[in-house]
């Protein structure tokens, strides 16, 4: 299973309930930008200025620890948005890099953007608001995933929100999300399998 790729005006008119109207006044406000695999677009230590869309591709948001190890937070493929919500929002610098995990087409979403289209559409704001709450509920649901659930466990809950990410993200990216080694991630697909498991 592949997640379908859909334009962002697409999405905004189909999610969020923008009008064709609406949509050509928030049209100078899109930007859009395509990167290649490796291209990083935010660095720890500088203000996350814009959220990103993905129209097509893979990106990930991960921090380094003291001993240089990665941690991945979140992977996002089509139709996903990924950002540093804090460091946007206090204009703080940011715990974390974004990089591309493939080649990726993806708009930038900023606040002048979130402000217009709040501003002209009831329904954008509401689902501005739901995306938000989403987002945090999402968050709690993993930190209670690390903290109390077993390898497994994470790693069907991971299969379930990123159905195709085995087929496009290394073994050892995967591993980082789930906070266990690639090896300990073997063992689990190994015992999933004599199980007669099929994550896809």
């Amino acid at each position: 299973m592949t997640n379908v790729s859909i334009s962002f005006t697409e999405y905004l008119q189909t999610k969020a309930g923008i009008t064709d109207e609406q949509l050509l006044q928030l049209n100078d406000a899109i930007q859009s930008k395509t990167i290649e695999k490796g291209s990083v677009l935010l660095r720890q230590g500088e203000i996350c200025s814009h959220s990103f869309f993905l129209e097509k591709g893979l990106l990930r948001s991960y921090t380094i620890d003291a001993a240089g190890k990665e941690h991945i937070i979140q992977f996002a493929s089509e139709s996903w948005i990924i950002s540093d919500r804090s460091s946007i929002f206090f204009n703080e610098p940011s715990d974390f890099y974004i990089d591309a995990v493939e080649d990726s087409t993806l708009i930038l979403i900023d606040q002048n953007f979130i402000n217009l289209a709040c501003e002209i559409s009831v329904s954008f704001r509401l689902f501005n608001d739901r995306a938000l709450q989403n987002h945090i509920r999402h968050l709690q649901k993993r930190i209670n995933l690390l903290l109390g659930a077993s390898a497994e466990e994470r790693y069907l809950d991971f299969i379930k929100l990123y159905p195709d990410m085995l087929l496009r993200a290394p073994q050892w990216m995967i591993a980082s999300y789930l906070g266990i080694t690639p090896e300990s991630l073997s063992r689990v697909r190994k015992e999933l399998a004599k199980r007669n498991f099929k994550p896809y």
